[in-house]
């Protein structure tokens, strides 16, 4: 990796306006589709910035949530939104940096998550990301609600219990994206 790179660990409350706008900038590149403000539930987010020789390449934020396994209490997790890293940048390590890093600043959390994209599946899979292979559901007022189609990997942290992957597992409901 070049020597060029440095990373900034920020919450998302702390961003400048303009580093705001680059992170909107460079997911809305990677994502190939133009990422809206991030919603109201980010504010207590964290960011891993990437850069460059002084231009953001890499990101990858962190919000908080509670996954609940079958059977479990409601567990702390830090659930990871948005990683992205330019195309051409990619295959270079700069991602991989950012996601250690990232792992390394939620080790207090009980667990970490993240929405599970097949594409990817390989790469958090060597970083020690395991899918989740039970059913998937949202708590709502009304009680749990499936989610067909979604995928979830998670990511056992110092405080994690034992879990059954194959159990289901719930997060509670969110506007925008449930998983």
């Amino acid at each position: 990796m070049n020597e060029q790179f440095a990373m900034q660990v920020i919450a998302h409350q702390a961003l400048t306006a303009e580093q705001y706008q680059d992170v909107l900038q460079l997911c809305s590149t990677v994502y190939e589709e133009p990422l809206a403000p991030f919603e109201p539930w980010a504010d207590e987010a964290g960011h891993v910035l990437g850069y460059l020789q002084g231009k953001l390449v890499s990101h990858a934020m962190w919000v908080s949530r509670f996954l609940q396994p079958t059977g479990a209490p409601l567990l702390h997790t830090a659930y990871v939104e948005a990683v992205a890293t330019l195309q051409e940048y990619q295959q270079q390590g700069f991602g991989t940096a950012v996601m250690l890093r990232l792992q390394a600043e939620i080790i207090d959390y009980d667990l970490g998550g993240l929405s599970e994209n097949p594409d990817f599946r390989f790469w958090y899979q060597r970083l020690g990301w395991e899918s989740w292979r039970g059913q998937l559901l949202i708590r709502t007022e009304q009680g749990l609600l499936p989610t067909p189609g979604e995928h979830c990997m998670i990511l056992r942290l110092p405080k994690t219990p034992a879990l059954d992957l194959g159990s289901s597992l719930s997060a509670e409901w969110r506007t925008g994206e449930l998983w």
